[in-house]
């Protein structure tokens, strides 16, 4: 019998996911463009939010300690009604004389709650389901994320422009309570771990069992991180960096063409999550490396293009569908990569272990992001020099990576048998 994916404790969590992740969106719009309208300067908000996820980094592990030693329902609604008082403490003490430092220190506490928050939103999808749901609910938190991507920047800017920041601010203060409504519903079995010794043992304790599994019981696991990690490398900053430099800067398109642009990634984005739900039980995991190795197809025609004598609309058509692919399958990728490890981690670990996976990735992105402003800024009058190369990098990594993945699923088979 085929268990259900949409159980009351997994609806209640998704509700709970989607009024979080729109809070946050349109929060973080609204707190962008008021920034830009005080300050006049796009490089003084980046260097908040920069400063801001220095705290998700180093909490990471912590949090995913707590997640593995509390209960982890009560953490998810304390944390979401934290972030509700937070934003509305800040709404409260807002005013043009110090605006900055109110949205500076409001950026750094949702950035420490997010360390704690993200492992144990993870480490509950697991307990919740079993099996290939595990991959499906993981595509529909990806989906709900996607969604919430693709409409909350629209709305809320919409609604900034009527109503500006302090109303955008009260409305994601009312979405962070609903979340904690919502979670305040669901129903986790919980197991006290007895403590022995004081905190810093504890924390010392748990690092080093967690570390112990993923690098001698579990090798496996470190190993799918280092794959997700040298991924998000090269794919986010292609993306990130890449994306809105050919549009804007080598093709010389305007603002609305990125946004189109933009718009299609997150579609692409929302579709790889759906295929991931729909393949779930028919990938095999050593199909994996193709995955990994079509991310390296898809980049190579967007450098290709810029070497031919066609129209800028043509390269731009050429760039967005390959980003787009490229997009697609690093969601499936990733779906299946974290479904993979939290599979393979027990439940007294898994908070840990998705701390890392979520550290790893805060850790690489913005390196991908200088290396690749670098190159581009270098290679300007000749971006294939810079697409193609990393297009046959990904594809060959991708490939070397069948061995790893046969393994993986031999080991999976074995223990299923």
């Amino acid at each position: 019998m085929t268990e259900k994916l949409f159980t009351k404790n997994f609806t209640l969590l998704i509700l709970g996911q989607l009024t979080s992740l729109f809070g946050n969106f349109i929060l973080k719009l609204a707190l962008s463009m008021y920034v830009l309208e005080v300050t006049g300067s796009a490089a003084t908000f980046a260097g908040i939010l920069s400063a801001a996820t220095i705290p998700t980094i180093l909490l990471s592990p912590l949090g995913g300690i707590l997640a593995d030693r509390a209960d982890r329902r009560n953490i998810m609604v304390a944390l979401d009604a934290l972030t509700g008082v937070s934003v509305l403490c800040a709404v409260l003490f807002l005013s043009e004389n110090n605006a900055i430092a109110v949205i500076s220190t409001l950026l750094i506490i949702l950035s420490i709650l997010g360390a704690f928050e993200t492992p144990t939103v993870q480490a509950c999808i697991p307990t919740m389901l079993q099996g290939d749901n595990i991959m499906k609910g993981n595509a529909v938190v990806n989906q709900v994320a996607s969604l919430s991507y693709l409409i909350a920047p629209m709305l809320g800017g919409v609604l900034y422009a009527m109503l500006g920041l302090k109303p955008i601010m009260y409305a994601s203060v009312v979405c962070f309570f609903i979340t904690a409504l919502f979670e305040c519903f669901i129903k986790l079995s919980y197991q006290r771990i007895k403590n022995q010794g004081g905190m810093l043992q504890i924390v010392k304790q748990d690092f080093l069992s967690s570390m112990q599994y993923i690098s001698k019981e579990q090798t496996s696991i470190s190993k799918m991180l280092l794959l997700t990690a040298f991924s998000r490398f090269f794919v986010m900053g292609i993306t990130i960096v890449g994306l809105p430099f050919l549009v804007r800067t080598v093709l010389g398109f305007n603002a609305r063409y990125y946004g189109a642009a933009e718009s299609a990634l997150a579609v692409a984005t929302i579709l790889g999550s759906i295929a991931a739900g729909v393949l779930a039980e028919k990938l095999k995991i050593h199909k994996l490396s193709v995955l990994l190795a079509s991310m390296g197809i898809f980049i190579i025609p967007a450098g290709i293009v810029f070497l031919l004598p066609v129209n800028a609309i043509i390269k731009y058509g050429v760039t967005v569908v390959s980003f787009c692919g490229m997009q697609a399958v690093i969601s499936i990728f990733s779906i299946f990569a974290v479904s993979l490890i939290q599979q393979r981690t027990p439940n007294h670990l898994i908070g840990k272990v998705m701390a890392y996976t979520s550290t790893i990735t805060l850790c690489v992105q913005p390196i991908g992001q200088i290396v690749y402003g670098f190159l581009f800024d270098r290679f300007y009058s000749v971006v294939y020099v810079v697409l193609i190369p990393t297009g046959i990098i990904v594809c060959i990594a991708g490939l070397s990576a069948m061995s790893f993945f046969k393994n993986m699923e031999r080991e999976q088979q074995e223990v299923s048998a």
